[in-house]
């Protein structure tokens, strides 16, 4: 959404009602804070870097498939239509291997902003770009992506609003929620298509994408027999149960809308919901504990998606004082870090437990990023964010390969120089 249609909108609602301004600008604000953190975005964040390198960015583009057989199992986008995937094939010592990417982009919380979804590529795969750059994680050059560029990679699209785990149906709103269904089928159409041979997997994701691979990671390993190698990787997909700058918790309420919304206390993991909250239960520091698949978790300590629509949204700040900190981190006052700091502590206190086990691995650098996996600059390049001297692409390779164990994190802000912080205009 542009910042023209934005500021339209926040026009119009001070004009006359203010809490459904408060309301719908926080939504207005989510929709287009991901539509900056994904897909175009990332291209032209490619273009960019490698514009400063000297170089013409050639990304690989991979066209989408839709699903045929998706319709007949009730696996179809919140429009009805088909849900779909773009895939690279494999080759040489990567020819049975296989890495897939779960699609982020946000959830809609009420039936309003779930119908609203279903005009975009978020919702309908009439509105998907029909061929993306395959960049970071998915790139084919072995100079951009020493350990996967030649295995069999898929990005599976995004079109369910609930991190692929719904299925219900509203039929009043002609609304399908449909996530689990579409994992499912995605899942049997890649094992049709040669993934039932795979020697080596891993399920990744980033956002809401990395949310779906936590939840789904221990069903990818049910996929496979026990001689295949299999692991999961979450990129920004730690969403905290955070408090917000007013004392509130504007992600638990959102989070609470997409699950009452979607029925999720039906599909999430019993293994949460026999002692919590069906909301507590979409939220990965509740969820990490108990996957018993091998798990790495990559993540800026300072979120931009979370301190833009979790900690510090519009209507936890409208009076705005947060606006120049979201934008650019060099803007925010001392005050302002400290409370980002606690933000931090609070992320590692959750991964303590997680991070005790030797299988599973861990990247939390100091930056204000999101989805670093996907984008070229922050996977491998020469000027890659670094922990250890060791940029996130070889830190990933050495945990899944067992070269290393990798348990990452950063010294605090602003010790890392070699960031590459998000800044908005």
């Amino acid at each position: 959404m542009s910042k023209l249609l934005m500021g339209f909108w926040g026009v119009f609602f001070a004009g006359f009602f203010l809490f459904s301004k408060l309301v719908y600008s926080y939504e207005v604000e989510e929709e287009f804070f991901l539509n900056k953190t994904d897909g175009p975005f990332f291209e032209s964040v490619y273009e960019t870097s490698a514009a400063a390198a000297g170089i013409k960015p050639t990304p690989l583009t991979i066209g989408l498939t839709l699903i045929p057989g998706a319709a007949a199992r009730g696996a179809v986008c919140l429009d009805g239509t088909l849900p779909g995937y773009h895939i690279h094939p494999g080759s040489g010592s990567g020819a049975n291997s296989w890495l897939i990417q779960l699609e982020g982009g946000g959830w809609c919380n009420t039936v309003r902003n779930c119908v609203y979804r279903k005009t975009t590529r978020r919702g309908s795969s009439k509105f998907m770009e029909k061929q993306i750059p395959f960049t970071g994680i998915l790139s084919n050059k072995a100079e951009e992506n020493p350990d996967f560029f030649n295995w069999n990679r898929v990005k599976v699209r995004y079109c369910d609003g609930a991190s692929f785990a719904g299925d219900s149906e509203n039929k009043a709103a002609q609304l399908q929620f449909r996530g689990q269904r579409i994992w499912e089928a995605a899942m049997a159409e890649l094992m049709s298509k040669g993934m039932r041979n795979a020697q080596q997997a891993l399920l990744s994701g980033c956002s809401a994408g990395g949310l779906a691979s936590i939840l789904h990671c221990d069903e990818f390993r049910t996929l496979f027999p026990s001689s295949t190698k299999v692991k999961c990787l979450s990129d920004a997909g730690l969403f905290m149960d955070a408090t917000d700058v007013s004392g509130g918790h504007a992600l638990r309420n959102l989070y609470q809308g997409v699950v009452s919304v979607q029925g999720l206390q039906k599909t999430l993991p019993s293994t949460c919901t026999n002692k919590l909250d069906p909301t507590s239960c979409f939220f990965p520091q509740n969820l990490i504990g108990n996957i018993k698949t091998p798990l790495f978790l990559l993540n800026a300590a300072y979120d931009s998606w979370q301190v833009q629509s979790s900690l510090a949204p519009p209507v936890a700040d409208p009076k705005g004082l947060w606006h120049d900190c979201k934008l650019n981190n060099e803007q925010c006052s001392a005050s302002q870090i400290q409370f980002l700091q606690g933000f931090r502590n609070d992320m590692l206190n959750a991964v303590k437990g997680f991070a005790a086990s030797t299988q599973n691995g861990l990247f939390i650098n100091s930056c204000f990023a999101h989805c670093q996996s996907e984008r070229q600059d922050t996977w491998f390049a020469d000027d890659s964010p670094l922990i250890d001297n060791k940029p996130v692409a070889l830190a990933v390779g050495d945990w899944y390969f067992d070269r290393a164990g990798v348990k990452s994190i950063d010294c605090a802000y602003p010790c890392d120089k070699t960031c590459h912080n998000l800044v908005f205009k």
